[in-house]
């Protein structure tokens, strides 16, 4: 097959989860089927960005685009702006009629089987009427996301605020949704509410996958006893979020019991509010962007995932498991992957029981021992990438199929 993938950026640097599953992906795929890959380019991405493309496409068009940096004036300018615009902001935003016309000339000039729409947001720019199959590819059902920071927010203003967006989003996904060929989600639990909120038929789903070669322990750094961690990309609201509620709530009730237990955050462009929490108390530590998240997640004890608001699957919890971490999540943060309660992960909601899950595992370090070695036998018998690329090609050469009728005869 030839791909045409449309993304809204450059994959490099792969330091957030749908950077690290779209490059994963993409990778697997370059080794059976030609890849295009079509993305807005403003300029972020790292200098080599171009050439490592070479990694996971065999064509790359890049589309100039101009994003307002967030809380810049133009952000607050375009927010603004926002308020009587139909769309979300989160959609808005990266509308490009030149993405639109490279996507027509594209498909009107390199012989594409079918088009691949990677997220919600640049779907507003694939037209109507190509002569090839379309495919939305769905890492995060949009609309559950917002709904859940409605849930969230105590501030009145905030929580109608993101009760709009979240209504937008739902009106926007479930049009997109109908007007693709064909829907890919990341997991049964996301197909199934596509399904069943959109009225979506037949909705295809790919495994979560890991590079169980990368992430595996080097047995250079020394555990510490009573060192969590975190990794996730913190310019991502959820992930704030989290952080915020772990901190505030369930790490003074772990400090209650043992004081000397610390917090190690580990992602790029930690906002001011997250920098704040680590100046109070020196327990607490924000690292940044960093070259290589494993060393951090070799010397921690436990691997927390405290997400009250989220969609698709955690692509950290796999990494966790794969590194031999013993991991705590909430049902949100473990959601649509098929970890077991105990044998591969502790799952656990609310301040009291998160905080108990932690100290239990800090306070056995055989069973945490255990619990890790579990989850990184599991994760490397059955989740590595190619395998779900693997799933995604037949679902892409189903779509193919589906809807060869549509073009033109030679």
């Amino acid at each position: 097959m030839h791909i045409l993938w449309i993304k809204t950026e450059l994959l490099h640097p792969i330091d957030k989860g749908g950077r690290i599953r779209t490059y994963n992906m993409l990778r697997a795929l370059k080794h059976q089927h030609r890849v295009t890959y079509l993305t807005l380019d403003n300029g972020a991405a790292d200098p080599d960005a171009e050439r490592l493309a070479t990694e996971y496409c065999h064509d790359l068009i890049r589309v100039p685009f101009v994003e307002a940096r967030r809380r810049s004036p133009k952000f607050w300018l375009e927010l603004l702006g926002n308020l009587v615009s139909p769309l979300p902001y989160a959609i808005s935003k990266y509308r490009s009629r030149g993405m639109r016309d490279e996507v027509i000339r594209a498909v009107g000039g390199r012989a594409i089987d079918v088009v691949v729409c990677d997220f919600l947001a640049p779907s507003q720019n694939v037209p109507d009427g190509l002569s090839c199959p379309t495919v939305l590819f769905q890492h995060n059902v949009e609309a559950a996301i917002w709904q859940r920071h409605v849930d969230v927010r105590t501030n009145p203003l905030a929580r109608a605020y993101f009760r709009e967006q979240w209504r937008r989003m739902e009106r926007f996904e479930r049009r997109e949704c109908h007007r693709f060929d064909r829907v890919v989600a990341v997991s049964r639990a996301d197909a199934d509410l596509i399904e069943q909120a959109y009225g979506v038929a037949s909705v295809g789903d790919v495994p979560t996958g890991v590079d169980t070669e990368f992430f595996r322990p080097a047995g250079r750094m020394a555990r510490e006893p009573h060192d969590l961690v975190f990794t996730g990309a913190m310019d991502w609201m959820p992930n704030e979020d989290g952080i915020t509620w772990f901190v505030d709530h369930v790490l003074p009730r772990i400090h209650a019991r043992l004081p000397d237990v610390t917090l190690t955050v580990v992602g790029r462009n930690p906002p001011r509010a997250i920098q704040a929490l680590a100046a109070r108390d020196a327990r607490l530590r924000v690292t940044g962007t960093v070259p290589d998240v494993r060393p951090y997640m070799e010397r921690a004890s436990v691997f927390v995932v405290p997400l009250r608001v989220g969609g698709g699957t955690r692509l950290k919890i796999y990494e966790a498991l794969a590194m031999e971490r013993a991991l705590v999540s909430t049902s949100i943060g473990a959601e649509g992957l098929p970890l077991t309660h105990g044998t591969h992960a502790m799952i656990a909601d609310g301040e009291e029981p998160f905080s108990q899950a932690v100290l239990d595992l800090l306070e056995d370090p055989a069973r945490s021992e255990r619990l890790g070695a579990e989850g990184a036998t599991w994760v490397r018998e059955h989740f590595g990438w190619d395998n779900a690329a693997a799933t995604f090609a037949r679902l892409l050469a189903a779509a193919g199929e589906a809807g060869r009728d549509r073009r033109p005869a030679a």
